[in-house]
């Protein structure tokens, strides 16, 4: 089956190949308010996420992403790739902070295909293990995470 990647949205069990790595299109540049709005509404108001006069005098010197915001982010990056015709997100493992986020960085990233199986339980979906590492603007590694996800098997 031939798929027009312009109009893809996600995968089917098929269309995914043990080895692949998928270097996602989109990027974003985390803004201040990207991070404030997260930080109000996850309610976590710890002063290194906000407070540029306390920073001063921490480890980095300036504000740190959210962490969690950074993870959402880059999954957010990933679903057109990999999670798109997902039936569920079975689970996330292994995540690593690797470097700080700080504002005004752009995140990109690529997701290795690592394990590819059939339900045993059901026939018309199978389990998509893959692991995703991201990047800042200078290449450097700040996030990554494995997960698993179930899809849809278009020929059952």
């Amino acid at each position: 089956m031939s798929i027009n990647k312009a109009v893809q949205y996600g995968r089917y069990f098929e269309e995914f190949t043990l080895g692949d790595v998928y270097a996602h299109d989109l990027r974003k540049t985390i803004t201040e308010s990207d991070n404030n709005l997260f930080s109000l509404l996850t309610m976590n108001h710890h002063p290194v996420h906000l407070d540029q006069e306390y920073v001063k005098e921490h480890q980095h010197g300036k504000v740190l992403v959210v962490g969690t915001l950074v993870f959402s982010l880059v999954v957010g990056i990933t679903v057109a790739d990999v999670s798109g015709k997902a039936i569920a997100n079975l689970g996330y493992r292994e995540i690593v902070h690797c470097g700080p986020v700080f504002i005004g960085d752009t995140l990109h990233a690529k997701t290795e295909v690592l394990d590819i199986r059939r339900s045993l339980s059901k026939p018309d979906r199978g389990i998509v293990s893959v692991k995703t590492i991201a990047y800042n603007q200078n290449d450097e590694e700040v996030l990554s995470f494995s997960r698993d996800v179930l899809v849809p098997v278009l020929n059952v």
